[in-house]
């Protein structure tokens, strides 16, 4: 009965919110409410900033790898994140660091980044501090590793007394789906090439490979030590101190924060409130009239004072999973839209250099090599520095080979050079509902790719060839791209995973270092002393986005993430489930082989 009464208030909502959205429509007209939603959204109100300002650092800022979208009031109306990009973030705190209007940094909220990312941004934080001597604040009612990774560069860290830090380690968790499919009589035939290529595993075992379990345990080993070397850097406590709280408390109370050295100070918002007051000599004036500003708005005010040379360096985002298309779409990597901006930039004469920032797990191989192939093009004529993000792997490593350089961060997470095909069938479940098919054709191999049976031997003999030579171009890509015999490449491929400080030692990387330190060292490449930097690919137009969030995924998103019952953990589980069939369709390959990174293992 419960599960019914879930079921039926979701289709009430569901109903009631598509009621409200047709009597909207009806009563303004389509686009008469369009036209007033645009005339807002090019409407951009000119942002004041007050002395002696305090700059908040929401952590849950959205920071992409892109050109975020444009974010209207509807958008947050309806749950939608806030978003900047990276290089926007980092501009904003270094301008912050000498704008005089600006007296500290508060940061606040909980962050979901990824480590690279964390580690770049933490990395201005620092400086910001030490160049400017401003004070940065942090609080938060409780932190868990990755919010204390960032807070933890502050100079007043508080902790509220009714809260608690998670400070337990990291983890890597695996949702296996064999055996439920097995049972559900969904028939999965795999083909891979790379003892560590794991992508598949989850689809045809109950637990890890023996290579599997040693690459991600290296993986979070390497991730969960830099995590406590960089916390101890900051703080009064050691890495080893910090390993015996993980192991033994866990869950820090308070006042065992406070002794160990991990917070500053215990105390509620107000007393926090009255020490900013103070900071903005605002002590004697109400609560709301403390001058502040959002690093988002703030990043606004720095970009209008860019450098607008002629001769520029062109930031060309890709991120997310790499598909087959032709458009440019916010948070995929599609192999035209891509291709078409690299050709453009080839033949764009004030562009001298070029940023690739990958933040890409992988996806489909043909569109990956598609890609590539423009890269190696567009090095071939300007310099090509590839910058990469949390993760530049599988697909995301054979766009970035062909680049002139190569920098990661320690907690990037790349290599993965291998390629999988997974080949579902449905024949039992249907048989077992009464469908059956029949099938005429003209060669032996014409339905090859059906799914209403499983492949033959000679069929899967067929894929795995394919397989094989996808691996032997995959492979023969990064010997040219890096200059490495294919011998060497074969030895740190098979589709194992590096992070970026172990992928020096592979060959696969060539430094550590930020996008920021990508863009000066292209600059420098190119020769360029006074340049500007644009950022691509550019997004579709206002009206397509906006009809997008109207029709498409934006609003149903937002409010499906308010939705109480979607935080229980067994809905969590099944719509991980969901999620995983989704993206194996989405990604569209025309040969069903894919170059990715696992699709399941989570690192918390």
């Amino acid at each position: 009965m419960r599960d019914f009464l879930k079921m039926a208030a979701a289709s009430a909502l569901g109903t009631l919110v598509g009621l409200f959205s047709l009597l909207l429509l009806a009563g303004l007209g389509t686009f008469g409410l369009i036209s007033v939603l645009l005339n807002s959204g090019d409407s951009e109100p000119e942002i004041a900033l007050a002395d002696k300002s305090l700059l908040v650092f929401d952590l849950e800022t959205d920071i992409i790898d892109g050109v975020p979208a444009v974010a209207g009031a509807l958008f947050e109306v309806y749950g939608a994140d806030r978003s900047v990009s990276l290089h926007s973030t980092l501009e904003a705190i270094a301008a912050a660091a000498e704008d005089d209007k600006i007296a500290g940094l508060y940061i606040t909220g909980y962050t979901n980044e990824g480590m690279a990312t964390l580690k770049e941004v933490r990395a201005a934080l620092s400086e910001f501090k030490a160049s400017s001597g401003k004070p940065i604040w942090a609080y938060a009612t409780d932190f868990g590793e990755r919010d204390y990774y960032i807070a933890s560069v502050a100079d007043n860290l508080v902790l509220a007394p009714v809260g608690a830090m998670e400070i337990n380690g990291f983890r890597a968790e695996t949702q296996f789906l064999a055996n439920a499919l097995q049972k559900y009589g969904v028939g999965v035939q795999v083909v891979r090439a790379g003892k560590y290529k794991s992508a598949v595993e989850p689809f045809v075992r109950s637990e890890s490979s023996a290579e599997n379990e040693q690459q991600t345990s290296v993986l979070i080993g390497d991730l969960w030590q830099d995590f406590l070397q960089t916390v101890a850097s900051d703080r009064d406590i050691t890495a080893d101190e910090l390993q015996t709280l993980a192991d033994e408390v866990a869950l820090i109370e308070p006042n065992q924060a406070l002794e160990a050295g991990l917070v500053d100070r215990v105390a509620f918002y107000d007393e926090v409130l009255t020490d900013l007051k103070a900071l903005t000599d605002t002590t004697d004036e109400p609560d709301e009239a403390l001058p502040q500003l959002s690093l988002a708005d703030y990043a606004q005010i720095a970009s209008r004072n860019r450098s607008f040379a002629e001769d520029t360096v062109a930031v060309v985002y890709a991120e997310g999973n790499i598909v087959v298309g032709d458009d440019v779409v916010p948070g995929a990597i599609t192999s035209e839209g891509l291709s078409a901006t690299l050709r453009d930039i080839r033949r764009d004469d004030e562009i001298k250099a070029v940023v690739l920032r990958v933040n890409s797990p992988g996806g489909s191989a043909v569109a990956s090599e598609i890609i590539a192939d423009e890269v190696r093009l567009l090095a071939a004529e300007k310099p090509v520095i590839v910058s990469m993000g949390d993760y530049a792997a599988s697909g995301g490593y054979m766009i970035a080979a062909p680049g002139a350089k190569i920098l990661a961060s320690p907690t990037t997470i790349t290599g993965s050079i291998g390629v999988y095909g997974l080949l579902l069938n449905f024949q039992e479940i249907a048989n077992k509902n009464g469908i059956t098919w029949d099938v005429v054709k003209t060669a032996k191999f014409a339905d090859m790719q059906t799914s209403a049976r499983p492949q033959t031997e000679d069929e899967l003999q067929i894929q795995q060839g394919y397989t094989d030579n996808l691996y032997d171009r995959f492979m023969a890509i990064v010997s040219e791209g890096r200059d490495v015999p294919m011998s060497r490449v074969s030895q740190v491929a098979q589709g194992r995973v590096w992070t970026g400080e172990d992928a020096i030692a592979a060959n696969l990387v060539d430094e550590l270092g930020g996008l920021q330190d990508a863009i000066a060292l292209a600059a420098k490449t190119a020769d360029l002393s006074d340049y500007s930097v644009v950022e691509l690919p550019e997004l579709p137009s206002l009206e397509a986005q906006l009809l997008d969030s109207l029709f498409g995924s934006g609003i149903t998103a937002g409010l499906a993430r308010q939705l109480p019952w979607n935080k229980d953990p067994l809905t969590d589980q099944l719509l991980k489930l969901r999620d995983e069939f989704t993206l194996l369709e989405s990604l569209n390959d025309p040969h069903h082989t894919y170059m990715r990174l696992p699709f399941t293992t989570e690192i918390e």
